[in-house]
Protein backbone atom coordinates (compact mmCIF):
# COMPACT_ATOMS: atom_id res chain seq x y z
CA UNK A 1 0.00 0.00 0.00
CA UNK A 2 2.96 1.96 0.71
CA UNK A 3 4.04 2.30 -3.34
CA UNK A 4 0.35 3.03 -3.88
CA UNK A 5 0.08 6.30 -2.11
CA UNK A 6 2.42 8.55 -4.56
CA UNK A 7 0.50 7.40 -7.62
CA UNK A 8 -3.06 7.68 -5.12
CA UNK A 9 -1.77 11.25 -4.49
CA UNK A 10 -0.76 11.92 -8.36
CA UNK A 11 -3.97 10.71 -9.88
CA UNK A 12 -6.38 12.81 -7.49
CA UNK A 13 -3.93 15.97 -7.86
CA UNK A 14 -4.90 15.16 -11.74
CA UNK A 15 -8.59 15.05 -10.84
CA UNK A 16 -8.62 18.17 -8.92
CA UNK A 17 -6.80 20.45 -11.41
CA UNK A 18 -7.45 18.95 -14.88
CA UNK A 19 -11.09 17.73 -14.52
CA UNK A 20 -12.32 20.20 -11.69
CA UNK A 21 -13.39 17.22 -9.06
CA UNK A 22 -15.60 18.43 -6.30
CA UNK A 23 -13.89 18.02 -2.85
CA UNK A 24 -16.42 15.46 -1.71
CA UNK A 25 -15.67 13.60 -4.98
CA UNK A 26 -11.69 13.51 -3.92
CA UNK A 27 -12.22 12.40 -0.39
CA UNK A 28 -14.44 9.44 -1.28
CA UNK A 29 -11.95 8.33 -4.60
CA UNK A 30 -8.93 8.80 -1.76
CA UNK A 31 -10.63 6.28 0.70
CA UNK A 32 -12.21 3.89 -2.03
CA UNK A 33 -8.21 3.67 -3.73
CA UNK A 34 -6.65 3.35 -0.18
CA UNK A 35 -9.23 0.83 0.98
CA UNK A 36 -8.62 -1.12 -2.27
CA UNK A 37 -5.31 -1.16 -2.14
CA UNK A 38 -4.68 -2.32 1.23
CA UNK A 39 -7.15 -5.32 0.33
CA UNK A 40 -5.04 -6.80 -2.89
CA UNK A 41 -1.89 -5.53 -0.79
CA UNK A 42 -1.18 -2.75 -3.29
CA UNK A 43 -3.23 -1.56 -6.35
CA UNK A 44 0.12 -1.08 -9.02
CA UNK A 45 0.75 -4.67 -9.21
CA UNK A 46 -2.93 -6.10 -8.90
CA UNK A 47 -4.94 -7.79 -11.95
CA UNK A 48 -8.07 -8.39 -12.80
CA UNK A 49 -8.45 -11.63 -11.08
CA UNK A 50 -7.78 -10.31 -7.78
CA UNK A 51 -10.16 -7.18 -9.15
CA UNK A 52 -12.66 -8.81 -9.23
CA UNK A 53 -12.54 -10.97 -5.89
CA UNK A 54 -12.29 -7.75 -4.20
CA UNK A 55 -15.48 -6.36 -6.08
CA UNK A 56 -17.02 -9.59 -4.58
CA UNK A 57 -16.38 -7.86 -1.03
CA UNK A 58 -18.73 -5.37 -1.94
CA UNK A 59 -21.40 -7.44 -2.28
CA UNK A 60 -23.21 -5.94 0.68
CA UNK A 61 -23.01 -2.62 -0.15
CA UNK A 62 -25.18 -0.21 -2.04
CA UNK A 63 -25.13 -0.33 -5.76
CA UNK A 64 -24.64 2.87 -5.99
CA UNK A 65 -21.83 3.08 -3.69
CA UNK A 66 -20.16 -0.29 -5.27
CA UNK A 67 -20.61 1.78 -9.07
CA UNK A 68 -18.01 4.86 -7.29
CA UNK A 69 -15.61 2.70 -5.93
CA UNK A 70 -15.39 0.95 -9.26
CA UNK A 71 -15.67 4.61 -11.37
CA UNK A 72 -12.35 5.43 -8.77
CA UNK A 73 -10.41 1.91 -9.71
CA UNK A 74 -11.68 2.36 -13.40
CA UNK A 75 -10.61 5.74 -13.28
CA UNK A 76 -6.76 5.33 -11.63
CA UNK A 77 -6.19 2.68 -13.85
CA UNK A 78 -6.42 4.54 -16.85
CA UNK A 79 -4.46 7.31 -15.18
CA UNK A 80 -1.51 4.70 -14.90
CA UNK A 81 -2.06 3.52 -18.29
CA UNK A 82 -1.58 7.07 -19.62
CA UNK A 83 1.58 7.68 -17.46
CA UNK A 84 3.08 4.60 -18.76
CA UNK A 85 3.23 2.75 -15.25
CA UNK A 86 0.93 0.33 -15.97
CA UNK A 87 0.52 -1.17 -19.61
CA UNK A 88 -3.47 -2.01 -19.80
CA UNK A 89 -6.28 -1.44 -17.33
CA UNK A 90 -7.06 -4.49 -15.28
CA UNK A 91 -10.71 -2.80 -14.03
CA UNK A 92 -12.12 -2.60 -17.35
CA UNK A 93 -12.64 -6.70 -17.32
CA UNK A 94 -14.44 -6.49 -14.11
CA UNK A 95 -18.40 -5.71 -14.72
CA UNK A 96 -20.08 -2.99 -12.98
CA UNK A 97 -22.80 -3.56 -11.17
CA UNK A 98 -26.61 -3.26 -11.75
CA UNK A 99 -27.79 -0.21 -10.60
CA UNK A 100 -31.41 1.69 -10.81
CA UNK A 101 -31.05 5.53 -9.71
CA UNK A 102 -34.48 5.32 -7.55
CA UNK A 103 -36.81 8.49 -7.96
CA UNK A 104 -36.33 11.31 -6.52
CA UNK A 105 -39.00 12.18 -3.42
CA UNK A 106 -40.98 15.41 -4.34
CA UNK A 107 -43.99 17.11 -2.94
CA UNK A 108 -47.12 17.97 -4.40
CA UNK A 109 -47.79 21.31 -5.48
CA UNK A 110 -50.60 21.56 -2.43
CA UNK A 111 -47.76 20.55 0.09
CA UNK A 112 -45.53 23.36 -1.36
CA UNK A 113 -48.46 25.41 -0.93
CA UNK A 114 -48.90 24.91 2.39
CA UNK A 115 -45.45 25.26 3.24
CA UNK A 116 -45.33 28.90 1.77
CA UNK A 117 -48.73 29.70 3.66
CA UNK A 118 -47.07 28.74 7.34
CA UNK A 119 -43.98 30.51 6.44
CA UNK A 120 -45.47 33.69 4.92
CA UNK A 121 -48.16 34.05 8.22
CA UNK A 122 -44.88 33.84 10.65
CA UNK A 123 -43.02 35.84 8.06
CA UNK A 124 -45.83 38.51 8.17
CA UNK A 125 -47.00 41.23 10.35
CA UNK A 126 -44.79 44.68 11.64
CA UNK A 127 -42.46 42.97 13.58
CA UNK A 128 -42.01 39.53 12.52
CA UNK A 129 -39.12 37.72 14.44
CA UNK A 130 -35.73 37.59 12.21
CA UNK A 131 -35.30 34.00 12.12
CA UNK A 132 -39.25 33.78 10.51
CA UNK A 133 -38.18 36.30 7.85
CA UNK A 134 -35.13 34.01 7.02
CA UNK A 135 -37.08 31.18 6.69
CA UNK A 136 -38.98 32.88 4.44
CA UNK A 137 -35.89 34.16 2.19
CA UNK A 138 -34.43 30.33 2.09
CA UNK A 139 -37.49 28.77 1.57
CA UNK A 140 -37.98 31.04 -1.29
CA UNK A 141 -34.79 30.41 -2.97
CA UNK A 142 -34.69 26.66 -2.48
CA UNK A 143 -37.92 25.88 -4.29
CA UNK A 144 -37.91 29.35 -6.35
CA UNK A 145 -34.36 28.62 -8.11
CA UNK A 146 -33.67 25.37 -7.04
CA UNK A 147 -30.45 25.78 -5.47
CA UNK A 148 -28.47 22.91 -3.23
CA UNK A 149 -27.89 23.30 0.08
CA UNK A 150 -23.93 23.90 0.10
CA UNK A 151 -25.08 26.94 -3.01
CA UNK A 152 -27.57 27.88 -0.56
CA UNK A 153 -25.75 28.87 2.60
CA UNK A 154 -22.76 30.02 1.11
CA UNK A 155 -24.62 33.20 -1.04
CA UNK A 156 -22.12 36.33 -0.22
CA UNK A 157 -24.62 39.00 1.94
CA UNK A 158 -24.69 40.76 -1.75
CA UNK A 159 -25.53 37.88 -4.18
CA UNK A 160 -28.59 38.98 -4.73
CA UNK A 161 -29.36 42.18 -6.36
CA UNK A 162 -33.24 43.50 -6.37
CA UNK A 163 -32.69 44.47 -10.23
CA UNK A 164 -30.74 41.85 -11.36
CA UNK A 165 -33.00 38.56 -11.54
CA UNK A 166 -30.33 35.74 -11.88
CA UNK A 167 -27.26 35.04 -9.97
CA UNK A 168 -24.14 33.41 -11.45
CA UNK A 169 -23.20 30.40 -9.36
CA UNK A 170 -20.09 28.42 -9.15
CA UNK A 171 -21.24 24.41 -8.36
CA UNK A 172 -19.74 21.20 -8.27
CA UNK A 173 -16.50 21.09 -10.58
CA UNK A 174 -16.10 24.40 -10.30
CA UNK A 175 -18.64 24.70 -13.21
CA UNK A 176 -20.56 28.09 -13.50
CA UNK A 177 -24.20 28.82 -13.91
CA UNK A 178 -26.70 31.10 -14.19
CA UNK A 179 -29.82 30.63 -12.35
CA UNK A 180 -33.31 32.60 -12.05
CA UNK A 181 -34.09 34.38 -9.34
CA UNK A 182 -38.03 35.05 -9.13
CA UNK A 183 -39.30 39.03 -7.65
CA UNK A 184 -40.93 37.23 -4.78
CA UNK A 185 -37.79 35.42 -4.19
CA UNK A 186 -35.83 38.58 -4.27
CA UNK A 187 -37.63 40.72 -2.44
CA UNK A 188 -37.43 38.02 0.43
CA UNK A 189 -33.98 38.10 0.33
CA UNK A 190 -33.82 41.96 0.15
CA UNK A 191 -36.53 42.14 3.54
CA UNK A 192 -34.37 39.19 4.98
CA UNK A 193 -30.88 41.32 4.32
CA UNK A 194 -32.24 44.16 6.20
CA UNK A 195 -31.08 41.84 9.64
CA UNK A 196 -28.17 40.99 8.22
CA UNK A 197 -24.92 43.49 9.71
CA UNK A 198 -22.77 45.50 7.16
CA UNK A 199 -19.58 43.49 8.18
CA UNK A 200 -20.85 39.84 7.50
CA UNK A 201 -19.74 38.24 4.06
CA UNK A 202 -22.66 36.16 4.09
CA UNK A 203 -26.34 36.50 3.07
CA UNK A 204 -27.05 33.73 5.51
CA UNK A 205 -24.64 33.67 8.85
CA UNK A 206 -24.04 32.04 11.80
CA UNK A 207 -21.16 32.78 14.17
CA UNK A 208 -18.44 33.39 12.40
CA UNK A 209 -19.22 31.49 9.78
CA UNK A 210 -22.85 30.78 7.57
CA UNK A 211 -25.62 28.36 8.49
CA UNK A 212 -24.63 25.02 8.57
CA UNK A 213 -26.52 21.69 6.07
CA UNK A 214 -27.26 20.75 9.63
CA UNK A 215 -29.25 23.59 10.70
CA UNK A 216 -30.53 23.91 7.34
CA UNK A 217 -32.20 20.55 7.29
CA UNK A 218 -33.61 20.59 10.75
CA UNK A 219 -35.37 24.28 9.83
CA UNK A 220 -36.66 23.13 6.82
CA UNK A 221 -38.18 19.46 8.81
CA UNK A 222 -39.39 22.06 11.45
CA UNK A 223 -41.14 24.22 8.92
CA UNK A 224 -42.56 21.07 7.37
CA UNK A 225 -44.05 19.71 10.54
CA UNK A 226 -45.72 23.00 10.97
CA UNK A 227 -47.64 22.57 7.46
CA UNK A 228 -48.19 19.03 8.46
CA UNK A 229 -45.84 17.06 6.34
CA UNK A 230 -44.37 14.13 7.29
CA UNK A 231 -40.62 14.91 8.56
CA UNK A 232 -39.03 12.01 6.49
CA UNK A 233 -40.69 13.32 3.37
CA UNK A 234 -38.81 17.08 3.37
CA UNK A 235 -35.23 17.85 3.22
CA UNK A 236 -33.64 20.75 1.66
CA UNK A 237 -32.59 18.82 -1.71
CA UNK A 238 -36.59 17.71 -1.67
CA UNK A 239 -37.55 20.90 -2.10
CA UNK A 240 -35.03 21.10 -5.02
CA UNK A 241 -36.68 18.12 -6.61
CA UNK A 242 -40.02 19.63 -6.40
CA UNK A 243 -38.94 23.11 -8.51
CA UNK A 244 -37.33 20.76 -10.79
CA UNK A 245 -40.25 18.56 -11.35
CA UNK A 246 -42.86 21.19 -11.05
CA UNK A 247 -41.44 22.91 -13.88
CA UNK A 248 -40.60 20.16 -15.96
CA UNK A 249 -44.49 19.42 -15.39
CA UNK A 250 -45.36 23.02 -16.35
CA UNK A 251 -43.69 22.87 -19.44
CA UNK A 252 -40.32 24.20 -19.07
CA UNK A 253 -37.59 22.37 -21.66
CA UNK A 254 -35.20 20.01 -20.40
CA UNK A 255 -32.35 21.47 -21.54
CA UNK A 256 -33.12 24.56 -19.81
CA UNK A 257 -33.77 22.85 -16.71
CA UNK A 258 -30.55 21.20 -16.82
CA UNK A 259 -29.04 24.62 -16.84
CA UNK A 260 -30.32 25.94 -13.84
CA UNK A 261 -29.60 22.57 -11.59
CA UNK A 262 -26.27 22.45 -12.95
CA UNK A 263 -26.51 18.78 -13.92
CA UNK A 264 -23.28 17.78 -15.96
CA UNK A 265 -25.00 15.50 -17.57
CA UNK A 266 -28.58 15.48 -19.02
CA UNK A 267 -29.13 12.14 -18.03
CA UNK A 268 -29.52 13.29 -14.90
CA UNK A 269 -31.83 15.62 -15.20
CA UNK A 270 -33.93 13.13 -17.34
CA UNK A 271 -35.20 11.38 -13.95
CA UNK A 272 -37.62 13.99 -13.39
CA UNK A 273 -39.22 12.87 -16.47
CA UNK A 274 -39.78 9.61 -15.17
CA UNK A 275 -41.20 10.98 -12.00
CA UNK A 276 -43.84 13.12 -13.76
CA UNK A 277 -44.56 9.56 -15.94
CA UNK A 278 -45.13 7.94 -12.27
CA UNK A 279 -47.61 10.54 -11.31
CA UNK A 280 -49.36 10.16 -14.82
CA UNK A 281 -49.49 5.88 -14.35
CA UNK A 282 -50.89 6.55 -10.65
CA UNK A 283 -53.31 9.39 -11.59
CA UNK A 284 -54.64 6.43 -14.48
CA UNK A 285 -54.53 3.57 -11.73
CA UNK A 286 -57.17 5.36 -9.47
CA UNK A 287 -58.82 7.76 -11.87
CA UNK A 288 -59.68 5.90 -14.90
CA UNK A 289 -63.13 5.50 -15.63
CA UNK A 290 -62.89 2.21 -15.93
CA UNK A 291 -61.54 1.43 -12.33
CA UNK A 292 -65.24 2.23 -11.19
CA UNK A 293 -65.99 -0.68 -13.92
CA UNK A 294 -64.21 -3.29 -12.84
CA UNK A 295 -65.09 -2.27 -9.12
CA UNK A 296 -68.86 -2.78 -10.21
CA UNK A 297 -68.24 -6.11 -11.89
CA UNK A 298 -66.73 -7.42 -8.75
Amino acid sequence: MQADRPLIDRYLEMLSVERGAARNTILAYRNDLEAASAHVRGLGGADAEGLRALVGEWAALAPSTVSRKLSALRGFYAFLEAEGVRDHNPAHSVARPGLRRPLPRILSHEEVARLFEVAEERAGGERPAHHDVRMLALLELLYGSGLRATELMSLPRTAIHPDRPFLILKGKGGRERLVPVSDRARAAAARWAAFVPGGQPWLFPSGKSHISRIRLFQMVRELGAAAGIEPSRISPHVLRHAFATHLLSGGADLRALQTMLGHADIGTTQIYTHVDSAHLVELVNRRHPLVDLKRGAA
